[in-house]
This record gives C-alpha cells, structure tokens and sequence, in this order.
C-alpha cells in the first residue's frame, strides 16, 4: 500500500535560511557515517540518531513528523604515507562528497511503519534539497578560508590627489626610512610607507601608520601583494580592517601604475595569517622522533577543528574534565532534554558535548585511514565537530560568531555566564558555582586610617605578569634577523604577591577631605573549588597588543593560599562613611578583568574607565576598538563624569529608566540587564538590547544587584566559595598558546588524568581531534595562557 503522507501539504524542500542537520544527531554524537546512518525529518530537517539511542523516533513521537530519510555514508579508505599537503591559498579546491564518500539513501515512514518509494509524490525533490543542502559543518569548513572582505566608504568613496607619474625607483623604499619590502602606497596622495612589523612577521617601522596620522589617509595597498588579475591586499586605517576596493586598477593608474604589469612578490595578509597557524604545530613526537601514541577511552575524546576553533575545543576540555561540570551534563542512563529544537536549546548541546567527551563511545582509531607498511603514522580518532554548541555559544555575540580565531579566556568567561543564566531545576546545581569566591577590597585613607571593605563575587583572576627582559649580547657576526627577546622567569608567587598588593589610589575622603588618596588592597574572603587564572603576558606594540613568552614557573606539587586570606575588618578600626569619595566617578564600577587587561597593555587608568563606560562594561576588546578611535578626543584625558542618571556598571537599576524602557516594548529583566550593562544610561541600554536580542536579561531583584557595591559582602557573596583554611591548590589543566597574538595561532589544553593501564596520573594533551600522552608539559607550564587550580 502507497504511503498516504508523500503529498502532505507540510512536505517541503528546505529553504535557503533552513538549518538542515544531515551529517550528526542533533541530540548526541552519531552520525551518517555509523553503521545504521542518520534519520533526517522531512518536515523540520531535524536529525536523528537511529541505532540503539534512536533519536529519531524520540523526535517523531515529539513532532508527529512520519517520513524521514535515511543517509548511511562510508567514506572511501585513504592511504597515510606522508603529512598531507600544505594549504597555501586561502581557497581551498572543493572536493564533493562523492570524491569522498559512498552514500546510499532510503526514506521511512513511522506512521506507515514501512520503506518508501524515494521517487513517489513530493519526495524527489524534498530528498534531492536535503542532500544538496549546506550542513553546519561545511559552511564552517568554508568560512575557515574564505574570509569575507568588504569595501568600505573611505575605499568606496576615495578622493585622490592630482595625478602624477611616480616613478620606479620612488616605489623602491619606505618614504621615511630605508625598508625596502612590507611597502604600502597611500592610495590618496601617493606617499609610500613601511608596513607594521606585527604583521607577518616581516620588519616595519609603521610609518604606513605614521603617514595616516598626519594625514588622515586612510587607504592603502600592499605593493608586494599586487597582481595581474586586480588583487591585492587593500588596509584601511580608519575602519583598522582589511578591506577591498572595486576601483583598484583605476586608483593605482592614477599614480601611473600599470597593475597588468606588476608581478606579486610578497605573501598577502591572509596567506601569511594562514601559513602562521599552520606552523603552531605544538610537539606531537617524542625526543627520538617517534610519534606520540594516541589515547583512547572514556574521557579521550578530541574535538575537530572547525575552521579557528581550537580556542573552544581547548576550553571545553578543561570544562568538562571537572567534576562539577561533568556531574551537571553528563547522564549517560538519562534521555536527552525535551527541547522541540534540540540544535537550538542550550541545555541539549551541552549535554551532547559532554556525552561526546566523557562517554568514550567516539573514542576509536579512525579507521578510514590505514597507514602503509613503511609509514609510522598511528592512526588518530576523527574527533566530534561541536558545529551545534558553537552555533549557540556565538549567536548574538560579534566575535564568537564569526570564524575568527578568538581569546580563549574571553570564551571561557563569557560560557561560563551562558551556563549560569540557563535554567537548573532541582536537583542539578549550576556548575560554575564551582568557580566563584569573594574578593573583599580593603580602602583605607592614608591621611586619617579609616577603613572600608567591600566584598565581590568572582569566578576567575586575572594576574599580571612581571616582565623583566634580559640582556642581549649583539654579535656583530651575526645575521641581519631581529633577535628574540628572551625574559627571566617568575613565580606564581610573585604574580599573585602582584595581584593582592598595595597600591594606592587618588580618592577624596568623605571623613577627613583629604586629598592625599588611599591604599587599596584586594585578598581572597572566601577561596573556590577550581580557581581559573588568566595570566596577563602582553604589551602594546605600535599600539597593538603582544604576546611576551615570559615563562611562569608552576609547579606540580600543591601548594596553599592562606597567605592571601582576608582577615576582615580589625577590632579599632574606624569604618568610612557609606559614601566612600566624593568623585563623580566612582558612582561606576568599571569590569575589573577587563580594567586589568586594558592597564597591562599599557593604557592609562583613566582613559581604561573611561572606554569601558563608553561600552557597555563589558570586555576589554571593545573598549580598546574604542580609545583606538578615541585617541585624538581633547577630552580623553579628562576625568570620568557620569550625571546623577548613571547606575554604575553593576550596580542598582533606576526603576523609572526601567519604566521607560517597558514602555518602548522591552521586558524588564532585558532593561535591568541592559541598564546594568551600560551604567544606567537608557538611550544607549536601548542600543544594547537591540544588538543582543538573544539575551534573556536580569531576572534578580534590583535589591540584589545593588548591594554588590553595599559595604557588607552580600548574602549571596557570602555563600561563594569556602573559607576554611587551609586552602590548598593543585593544578589540574592548563590551557596553551602559540602566537604572537591571542586572535591568532593555535590553542591547545594539558589535562592531568588518570590513563587506562597506568598507574598515577600524567598529562594528557588536547590537540583538536587528536589526544595523546604529553611529553613536554613542564615547558608548556610556564607559557600557558588559561590555568585550571582545583582544590585538594
């Protein structure tokens, strides 16, 4: 008997804008390539798991949906004989499925209970679509090397000077100086200037740069990137963004550049950035050259990367490797969350994830690749794409969506506040109450002794990094090639001897009017379960933020941090009046972390407060794109004036503003957040909820909020962390960096674990999909970016 439901009304192909989740289930980790395939539903294009989990049919008996079509794919067997070839242009040659795969289709209907003819009523086209349609997957393996660059309105709008000739032996060196490559010609004038060393690694005396300070010229071209089809690298100093410009081949004619007859010498932007991560190769060989063998299991499972998403897959790692995180997500006996978008519900990819990791269940050898008899190459697992979490984690959010590599620590920051806004019904505990403490800030007024403490919630410290070069010796002898600075080591110690040491700052007392300022000092109140700390290795180069390899020597052992207990406030000291200062300013409580980051890359204070007011007090990247654009205000050294209107980030919501903005349709837990986020100023709270529309807001009472800022740690400050002594540490993961800069490079993560069939436990390295015993853990220690203490 025919099936009844082949010409239902609701059978349609997927639309452009449709998600069509056809390589994975949506729920856990099997996939196309399993032995029994994918179930994909031909009404929402979910996908379903149908071997023992059957996914598939806990969403039929959800949606009601009967056909689904039936994907099995077995990919066809490579050789391993040598490393595969190095990807050198920023496209890289398609290769269809077929190329790869053997894929055999058939469609089912659950409410027939029977195989359907492929080729009756509306099913050749809607299987034809989903076949043909993007998945998660490949859109992020194209956006992985094809960037999208736009003009911009300084490229698009360019006004050149009077024509001339300029002549060859003109375009031979910087204008200021004798470099003879990195060379950009400013498309307006004609004035040719060195390039920024940062980029590519090649010299530069940023007087490109310089040109566009005097100037105002905002657009420039490589000279070196040129070629006869018209492309080239185009730079834009206004909008500090790689750019292109439609009108190139006229700009440069303008200037008596034929580009038909140029011919490209230099690697472009991207090439460069490309070929730089493809050289964060992190040791995946022992001292005598043999490759390093793989590890497999339950909690040895690696993650693909996903075009720049190592950053993710290293954090992920050391999330999930804790108890806290693994006993909230992972429930392997337990049937996935009823979500009617499994792709789209937080809580499901997070319980996906965690069963990826943990369960072992996609922790093989791959066996599509079998290695020659003379070749030593041991076959690594295939590792899971969290293509779905990733979705979710970026949406909304401008770095985290993109395909840019991105700052580890920003991410683990910004999953962790995901994580504690989402819903946790009884009995499940919010995971990173595992990570939250007290910090309580002592003032006291260095003219009259009177104190005052304030007690803050934190999840993570932010230390800095002393810098302390060492000599160089020139050798005359030597190449003409910049030699490396090299750093003395420090202490973890040291750093946080740093982080909870004195300083003073200027204040007016509210007791004494004295001028003479305070000394402030934050210790530990109350100490977490797993401490994250981000070390602050940076500095600003021609205004760009750089990674120092200084090493931190951590060791091993456990160790204790009694020694930075506060002690509260002390039998004889005289307590400030509630209002501390008198400054305008100190009514706003910038974003500690963020404040930090801003200094250590060498920006006044005030200028910090003054950027992160501006934006929001959210994180340190967009207030810093905000004094690059502010750098010539005359008002940018100014103290900070907020009118009586501004809450202070962090602090209480004026109720009225929370009125006002309910009356332009906008629910109150989005205005307090909003308000929160943006010092209590309502236009720009406005701005701010518009461009985060997946934000569900604040739902605490305003109470709440304000007391963070109240003279006495708050009921729920109190309740963070433990403060019984002794409070001993020991690391437990770390994650690592290659690159001179945190958006570029590689990102990797060490976790000590227990291995099957050895005894103790050792390090284990996380290197996208692949995971092996570590070899070099002690070196990679004293460079990491991200530590992970737990307490013992």
């Amino acid at each position: 008997m025919a099936c009844k439901h082949v010409d239902s009304a609701e059978l349609r192909a997927p639309t452009p804008a449709q998600s069509v989740y056809r390589e994975d289930c949506t729920q856990c980790f099997d996939s196309i390539d399993d032995p029994t395939g994918l179930n994909v539903c031909l009404y929402c294009f979910n996908g379903g798991c149908c071997s023992d989990r059957d996914h598939a049919r806990l969403h039929q008996q959800t949606s009601k949906h009967p056909l689904v079509l039936n994907i099995k794919r077995t990919r066809k067997r490579t050789k391993r004989d040598e490393p595969p070839q190095k990807i050198s242009k920023l496209a890289v040659a398609a290769e269809t499925e077929e190329d790869r795969y053997h894929t055999t289709t058939s469609v089912w209907c659950y409410g027939c209970d029977a195989d359907v003819d492929k080729s009756s009523g509306k099913l050749p086209a809607v299987v034809d679509a989903v076949l043909k349609a993007n998945t998660f997957a490949r859109q992020a393996e194209v956006q992985a090397w094809e960037q999208e660059i736009t003009p911009c309105e300084h490229t698009l709008c360019l006004e050149q000077e009077s024509a001339r000739q300029i002549e060859s032996q003109d375009l031979g060196h910087c204008s200021m100086c004798e470099l003879k490559e990195n060379l950009w010609l400013c498309l307006q004038c004609g004035n040719l200037g060195c390039g920024r060393n940062q980029f590519g690694g090649v010299g530069g005396n940023s007087h490109g740069l310089k040109h566009t300070e005097l100037t105002s010229h905002a657009v420039a071209v490589k000279l070196g990137s040129l070629t006869p089809d018209g492309t080239a690298d185009i730079y834009c100093y206004a909008c500090n963004e790689e750019r292109t410009d439609p009108e190139l081949v006229t700009h440069l004619a303008h200037w008596g550049i034929n580009i038909a007859e140029r011919e490209k010498t230099e690697k472009s932007l991207t090439e460069m950035q490309i070929e730089q991560n493809l050289k964060w190769e992190f040791s995946m060989t022992t001292e005598d050259g043999k490759e390093l063998k793989p590890i497999f299991g339950e909690g040895f499972t690696g993650l693909k990367n996903l075009g720049n998403s190592c950053y993710l897959a290293s954090v992920l790692q050391c999330l999930f490797s804790m108890s806290a995180f693994a006993a909230r997500y992972y429930h392997p006996k337990e049937p996935p969350p009823s979500a009617q978008l499994p792709a789209e519900d937080l809580e499901t990819q997070l319980r996906k994830v965690a069963d990826g990791i943990l369960s072992g269940r996609y922790s093989y050898p791959d066996t599509d690749v079998v290695a020659s008899e003379d070749s030593a190459y041991i076959p690594h697992q295939k590792g899971l794409a969290p293509a779905m979490l990733k979705h979710l984690i970026g949406r909304g959010h401008e770095e985290f969506s993109t395909m840019r590599q991105q700052d580890a620590f920003e991410l683990l920051l910004h999953l962790l506040k995901l994580v504690t806004r989402s819903p946790h019904p009884s009995p499940t505990q919010d995971p990173v109450n595992a990570f939250r403490f007290v910090m309580e800030q002592r003032l006291q007024c260095i003219s009259c002794n009177r104190v005052r403490y304030r007690s803050d919630e934190q999840d993570n410290v932010s230390i800095p990094v002393p810098v302390r070069r060492k000599l160089r010796v020139i050798n005359s002898d030597s190449s003409d090639e910049k030699p490396k600075d090299e750093f003395e080591p420090v202490t973890l110690k040291e750093c946080l001897d740093i982080f909870t040491g004195a300083e003073e700052v200027e204040l007016t007392c509210p007791a004494c009017n004295s001028k003479a300022g305070f000394t402030k000092r934050s210790l530990f109140k109350t100490f977490p379960d797993v401490l994250a700390v981000n070390a602050r290795r940076f500095e600003l180069v021609n205004w760009v933020p750089t990674k120092l390899d200084v090493p931190v020597v951590v060791g091993d052992d456990p160790f204790t941090l009694d020694a930075y207990m506060s002690s509260g406030q002390q039998d004889g000291e005289d307590p400030l009046p509630e209002e501390v200062v008198t400054d305008p300013a100190s009514h706003f409580s910038p974003n500690q972390a963020a404040l930090e980051q801003l200094e250590a890359m060498g920006f006044p204070r005030v200028r910090c407060e003054k950027a992160l007011h501006a934006t929001g007090n959210t994180d340190a990247d967009t207030a810093m794109n905000w004094l690059f654009a502010h750098m010539e205000d005359p008002d940018i050294d100014a103290p900070l004036q907020i009118t009586a209107s501004g809450s202070g980030g962090g602090g209480g919501v004026n109720a009225e503003s929370v009125k006002t903005m309910a009356a332009m349709g906008i629910g109150a837990p989005q205005a307090r957040k909003a308000l929160k986020e943006t010092a209590g100023d309502v236009n720009r709270a406005v701005d701010w909820v518009f461009s985060h529309p997946d934000d569900q807001g604040d739902f605490e009472d305003d109470d709440a909020g304000a007391a963070v800022s109240s003279p006495t740690p708050t009921e729920g400050a109190s309740r963070a962390g433990s403060s019984d002594l002794p409070a001993k540490f020991r690391l437990q993961s770390i994650v690592c960096h290659k690159g001179a800069s945190i958006h570029a490079g590689h990102y990797v993560a060490f976790i000590r674990k227990h291995i099957p069939d050895e005894s103790g436990e050792a390090w284990v390295l996380f290197n996208d999909e692949k995971v092996v015993k570590a070899v070099d853990v002690e070196e990679m220690k004293k460079f990491a970016y991200v530590y992970f203490f737990r307490r013992v």
